[in-house]
């Protein structure tokens, strides 16, 4: 071959490449030039129930998949008897100022290690994998990969002896089965054995007629018996070729072009029924789907999904980080300008809520739905002291509230198990759950006496469903979960009790946590902060939920008298907010779970422009625990950061997660080659946490206002933000130059007085007159619950925060009409 050839063949060659990384720049695309090396660098796929991992390998594709009801054991709570005298007696040597020996009491009565007659919860596990093996392609060239999160699609293209091979898969929202779709530039060209294996110790694979089918069950675990059945089918269909079936593969040689169709199912109908047929289940799914053309199918896929994807657009403006590959613009995203990373990483949170949770299956859970071990860390459960509920904080504020519905499912069922918790251990009405649940809807103490002991699972978890109201305003919603809101209230209700000095109600034994404030590992507590801003907003919600609907007036009467008398947040000796009813906090503390600021975000219980000192002493503590920490807390502080008004320390925060992880487990914190959170491990919460946090940068609405732009970091300064969801069910527009607000539209769903913060210089001039505030706003999504005056420690000396300069405007609004402005 002559120079000019060579060279000629470089630049065409050079311009193909180019012109797929500008199509991966102007698409929202995880893209490389190399195969995973692990699974942390594989691509995720998923439908809600359906989860797969792709490689990408040449001579050899794994596709790792998930089904999202495979979790060991079997049904059944895990309630311990004859445990309510030892929580009694706990209680008292804490009202005795005996943490040790109450501390001591509590990991002897719930020991780390699950008793004999319990378990602390069952792992999520895997399917298993399948596998494509295709001979001579182990030295391929011209490779690239993709993940195509605005179609929900992934894709590998390479060359093997100047022929072409592609492969394209998704896992379909509309027939729920993954397919797979291989094609070759020349004709007879796809040859390759399709076998499926799984980590399960009791599986077997076998054909039936043209399909590869694996069947098992869910592994047994502590002490129960592994009784979910799941069954999955491969089904080829082909374009040229013959197919060859042997006992436990099939062959495939010479196609044109091969489309693969996989079906999973169990028999799992609900969290204490498992009477379904897998196989009967599976064998629908797979019969219907095949029958389908490839092309129709793709199609219908990805318009289910953009109904959901595309209603939330973002540009923060482009570089030329976006031409390389996205491993790569992890490890120089501290260092180099890459705004489009910024909004990749957005919507990669959004497709990994679309991907892991909708509507009649199960919420995500600590990995979403993608786990590739039958033992994953912390079993991959429902962790409800921070973890589930940061899954979802993008779910609203992103325009995605139907991924909602099955965490609000789930605390349906968790009002039953949790029933009888509540009676079992307490002796109250209600229903209540601790850190930790399953699938089996476990509500019992999890992990022993001092992670566990913390009955306040449920009233987290409860403020999605008040929060989802505020959103939406749908009153048949409210009305279905408002036994939910009811039962937390009268379980609060029945088991606060005076503290020492007899002047406050507060809940004993409980933790802050994770954390301790004593040395030799003593957490065990009452009166915790995070538990009275807890039990404040569960009695608030009640109040607002019962007033709506009109319901249960004496009840509100007892709900009012102890909300009036919970313990106020408290200013310790440091300036800090206090973590404790006492003021034991420490400086040096750097603790991944900062609880104490559940005040601050998601609640809004601290208001810069309402509780200036509450804000400064919550500013003093975030300061004091550090930026670096493990995924979801550097998540969580993103957030904060941005509730503090500070986008740039939120945008640092992204930075730092935005990172290679260090190492392979620990509190590092960062990011994976293939965007997903590293604690390390893999978290999937951080995920959600950062999504949230860029939109709570950009749009705020828990303070009885709309705020536009209140955390915007200087490294944004241009950029346009589309179909972001307000409380009162606003759908805001916005764009900004310069780091100022130039356009807004405002979509009203419910109508309703629309009040928007606005910095000084800025005026606004639309399509109606806008009015300067001059009362509370009267639109009944914005209440905003009242805060009781801090306490200050006589060693705190506060020095007050500079606020921005800003006015507030009303103006009315009707359902379904737009307001459109811009500046002056």
């Amino acid at each position: 071959m002559s120079d000019r050839r060579i060279r000629l063949l470089l630049i065409i060659t050079a311009t193909l490449l180019l012109q797929l990384t500008v199509a991966a720049q102007d698409k929202f695309k995880l893209f490389y030039d190399s195969p995973a090396a692990d699974w942390n660098a594989a691509l995720p796929l998923g439908n809600g129930r359906l989860g797969a991992m792709v490689f990408g390998g040449t001579a050899r594709e794994e596709i790792q998949l998930n089904e999202e009801t495979i979790w060991a054991g079997e049904p059944g709570n895990n309630v311990p008897k004859g445990k309510r005298g030892a929580i009694q007696e706990i209680r008292d040597l804490l009202a005795a100022g005996k943490a040790r020996e109450a501390q001591a009491l509590s990991n002897e009565a719930f020991p780390r290690a699950a008793p004999k007659d319990l378990d602390y919860g069952m792992p999520y596990q895997t399917f298993g994998s399948l596998f494509l093996d295709f001979a001579g392609h182990d030295q391929a060239k011209d490779y690239y990969r993709e993940l195509d999160i605005e179609n929900a699609v992934a894709r590998t293209t390479y060359n093997v002896g100047g022929i072409s091979y592609s492969r394209e898969m998704f896992t379909s929202f509309e027939d729920d089965v993954v397919v797979i779709r291989l094609t070759a530039s020349k004709p007879k060209s796809l040859s390759f054995k399709v076998s499926l294996n799984s980590p399960h110790k009791e599986y077997r694979v076998v054909t039936r007629e043209d399909d590869l089918v694996l069947s098992g069950n869910s592994g047994s675990f502590d002490r129960k018996i592994g009784k979910v059945q799941f069954e999955g089918a491969v089904r080829p269909v082909l374009d040229g070729g013959k197919l060859r079936v042997t006992d436990d593969a099939l062959e495939i040689r010479e196609a044109n072009a091969v489309t693969l169709y996989v079906s999973i199912a169990t028999n799992f109908k609900k969290y204490n029924d498992l009477s379904g047929d897998a196989s009967g289940k599976m064998q629908t799914w797979l019969d219907k789907a095949a029958k389908r053309r490839y092309e129709k199918a793709l199609a219908a896929h990805v318009k289910l999904y953009k109904q959901q994807f595309g209603r939330v657009t973002l540009n923060l403006g482009t570089s030329a980080q976006a031409l390389k590959t996205t491993d790569r613009r992890i490890q120089e995203f501290a260092t180099a300008a890459d705004p489009q990373l910024v909004a990749l990483y957005f919507q990669f949170g959004r497709y990994l809520l679309i991907s892991s949770s909708q509507p009649g299956g199960q919420p995500a859970n600590l990995q979403g739905i993608w786990n590739h071990k039958l033992n994953p860390p912390w079993d991959s459960k429902y962790t409800v002291n921070i973890n589930t509920e940061m899954n979802y904080w993008p779910a609203e504020v992103t325009n995605l509230s139907e991924t909602h519905e099955p965490l609000f499912s789930m605390l349906e069922d968790l009002t039953v198990t949790g029933k009888e918790s509540a009676e079992a251990m307490y002796g109250a009405r209600g229903w209540v759950m601790h850190h930790n649940t399953d699938l089996w809807r476990i509500t019992g103490v999890v992990d022993g006496g001092f992670y566990g002991m913390w009955p306040m699972g449920g009233a987290w978890l409860s403020q999605h469903i008040w929060q989802h109201y505020l959103y939406n305003g749908d009153r048949d919603f409210l009305s279905k979960y408002y036994p939910v809101l009811k039962g937390k209230a009268l379980y609060y209700l029945d088991v606060l009790h005076k503290d020492r000095s007899g002047q406050y109600l507060i809940l004993s034994p409980s933790i802050s946590p994770e954390n301790t404030y004593m040395d030799g590992g003593v957490g065990v507590s009452g009166g915790t902060t995070m538990d009275n801003q807890l039990i404040f907003d569960v009695f608030h919600n009640f109040l607002q939920a019962a007033e709506t609907l009109t319901l249960d007036d004496q009840l509100r009467d007892s709900v009012r008298q102890s909300l009036a008398q919970l313990a106020p947040m408290q200013i310790g000796q440091h300036t800090q907010l206090q973590e404790w009813l006492e003021d034991l906090d420490r400086k040096n503390d750097k603790h991944r779970h900062i609880s104490h600021l559940y005040g601050l975000y998601p609640a809004g219980q601290i208001s810069p422009f309402r509780n200036p000192e509450l804000t400064e002493a919550a500013l003093n503590s975030l300061t004091y625990r550090g930026d670096k920490s493990t995924g979801w807390s550097m998540g969580w502080k993103v957030n904060w950061w941005a509730r503090l008004l500070d986008g740039n320390r939120s945008y640092k925060l992204i930075q730092d997660q935005l990172s290679p992880p260090e190492g392979e487990i620990g509190q590092g914190g960062g990011t994976y080659p293939n965007l997903l959170d590293a604690h390390p491990p893999f978290q999937i919460d951080g995920n959600f946490g950062c999504t949230a946090g860029i939109a709570e940068m950009l749009l705020q609405s828990y303070d009885g206002n709309i705020y536009l732009l209140p955390a915007l970091p200087d490294a944004l300064p241009n950029g346009k933000v589309t179909g972001l969801k307000a409380r009162g069910g606003f759908i805001i527009d916005l764009a900004w130059q310069d780091g100022a607000v130039t356009d807004v539209k405002i979509h009203s769903t419910l109508g309703g007085n629309c009040r928007l913060r606005l910095p000084k210089e800025l005026v606004l001039k639309g399509n109606v007159d806008m009015t300067e505030a001059v009362a509370e706003n009267s639109n009944p999504f914005y209440k905003v619950n009242a805060i009781k005056k801090p306490l200050l420690s006589d060693k705190a000396t506060l020095k007050g925060i500079a606020l921005p300069d800003t006015y507030l405007v009303d103006f009315e609004t009707r359902s379904g009409k737009d307001y459109v402005f811009t500046a002056e």
